[in-house]
């Protein structure tokens, strides 16, 4: 009795006796199979190897914000959850502090303080900035200033911010334009329009060449306080005479 191996033997030497046509040929897409349904000629087959694999991805996000997230290492994410999840508590905060976060690279640590100010986890940024204030490699950097004071800024946290603002100017720092105005801005929504002429009145003293944007965050602001608007209408029309002011009509304000 003949074993299974010796009959498929047999039978591959009778096809092969019978002619190359009549051994079994890889299955391969054709024009009679799209005809017939099984690969429509308008999506890509599994022979076109790169197009086949872009019709069907895995559903991940893809450029900028997925490379993002792979910016930050390891270590610099377990600091962050480290740091939201002890925050409440200064005791463990302060050993998760000293045990973890004050042991990583510089650049860990400058991906912590910017993750932190992009989730407006303000007061860990402010921590997480008086860390690396005590580093070796420290050295005074306006824009380090400049992000911080922006996210202090935009979550009403003024008080925080002037403290960080008195640190810069002790540096002998000055903001670019885009601070200026959102420390105005801030103070303006915080309620506070003496303070926020207090920072116009120390952008003026500043080295850099002014520019719009300050002065407009100020006249929209300060439209329910005319006299101190005046003050900066008159200074933007010294200093942009061909630009135009919206002045809108008095009885809007009870200005008569």
């Amino acid at each position: 009795m003949a074993t299974p191996r010796a009959r498929l033997t047999r039978l591959l030497l009778h096809f092969r006796s019978r002619g190359p046509k009549f051994l079994p040929q890889p299955f391969s897409p054709s024009s009679s199979s799209s005809a017939h349904g099984l690969f429509p000629s308008r999506w890509p087959t599994p022979s076109t190897g790169g197009a086949w694999r872009r019709a069907f991805h895995d559903g991940r996000p893809r450029g900028p914000l997925w490379r993002s997230k792979k910016l930050i290492g390891k270590e610099a994410l377990f600091a962050i959850q480290g740091l939201k999840r002890f925050k409440g508590d200064e005791e463990k905060l302060a050993d998760f502090v000293r045990r973890y976060v004050a042991r990583l690279l510089k650049a860990d640590k400058l991906a912590v303080l910017g993750e932190l100010e992009r989730q407006e986890e303000v007061d860990l940024a402010v921590k997480m900035f008086r860390i690396i204030q005590k580093e070796d490699w420290y050295k005074p950097d306006i824009y380090m200033y400049k992000d911080l004071i922006i996210a202090l800024a935009k979550c009403k946290k003024m008080e925080e911010a002037m403290v960080i603002w008195g640190n810069m100017r002790d540096e002998n720092l000055f903001p670019d334009s885009q601070t200026y105005a959102e420390v105005i801005r801030g103070f303006l929504r915080y309620g506070s329009p003496s303070d926020a002429m207090n920072i116009y009145e120390d952008m003026k003293k500043s080295p850099d060449p002014p520019e719009e944007l300050p002065f407009r965050v100020l006249l929209k602001g300060l439209l329910p306080h005319p006299l101190l608007r005046n003050r900066v209408k008159q200074d933007f029309e010294e200093l942009f005479p061909e630009r135009h002011i919206y002045d809108p009509p008095e009885e809007i304000f009870g200005m008569h």
